[in-house]
């Protein structure tokens, strides 16, 4: 199923998640400008774990970041598709306005960057000599998932749901759509329990779980966790 919608309304402009969005969609436009030479953009940007962890170096002409720990913050912005960077940018435009509603601008900038860095972390660091590339905002996304679980989990999200050539909508508690999430995160983790490239599974196991831990120290003092559906919802 793949959610389209929420009915979760907020009280300020989600100015930050826009600003990211519109970052990862000016960046993806770059990557299709490159051509040929955009498999180098993205060894040049995205983290290597060899190169992060373990102290190899880049190819000659792809270190252009001063540090290698750089790559972390610049592969957010790096996607390898249109389906890749639309389902990325989908996530985040349904699910961070609330968010970034509970804790401010500021603090969620600084919300999705520290769920980013835990993301990359969390993929690396358990095959730190990995030559492959991990590119994405996905990381950092799925803390922003996670968050969104512990602030609104009644909230109702509107869903797509393909049976067969048959499309259906349905509108079901976040609890539910987030959850089932996870879940398939962590059984294609353990069916693909060494990395050979693809989805960084890892990363977003990661990032979800740090979203969790950490909102209740970036939202503002007054916001509730747990909140109960709004009350427009009643309806379904």
């Amino acid at each position: 199923m793949f959610p389209i919608h929420d009915d979760n309304p907020t009280r300020t402009t989600a100015f930050v998640t826009i600003v990211l969005i519109a970052a990862c969609i000016a960046v993806f436009f770059w990557q299709i400008s490159l051509g040929d030479a955009v498999q180098r953009a993205v060894y040049a940007f995205g983290v290597i774990p060899a190169v992060l962890l373990d102290g190899k170096s880049l190819a000659p002409g792809l270190d252009i970041l001063p540090a290698a720990w750089m790559s972390i913050f610049s592969s957010m912005f790096l996607h390898g598709g249109w389906m890749h960077l639309i389902g990325n940018m989908l996530y985040l435009w349904i699910f961070g306005n609330n968010v970034e509603d509970a804790m401010g601008h500021t603090r969620f900038i600084v919300f999705f960057l520290v769920c980013g860095i835990i993301a990359a972390l969390a993929q690396a660091v358990p095959n730190p000599s990995s030559e492959i590339p991990m590119i994405g905002a996905s990381g950092a996304i799925s803390g922003v998932l996670g968050a969104y679980l512990l602030l609104h989990p009644h909230a109702r999200v509107l869903v797509v749901i393909p049976v067969g050539v048959l499309i259906f909508t349905q509108r079901i508690a976040a609890y539910w759509v987030l959850g089932f999430w996870f879940v398939l995160q962590l059984f294609n983790s353990w069916l693909s329990a060494e990395q050979l490239g693809g989805i960084a599974y890892g990363a977003h196991i990661g990032g979800f779980v740090a979203g969790m831990l950490l909102i209740p120290f970036f939202k503002h003092r007054n916001v509730p966790l747990f909140a109960p559906a709004h009350k427009t919802e009643s309806r379904d």
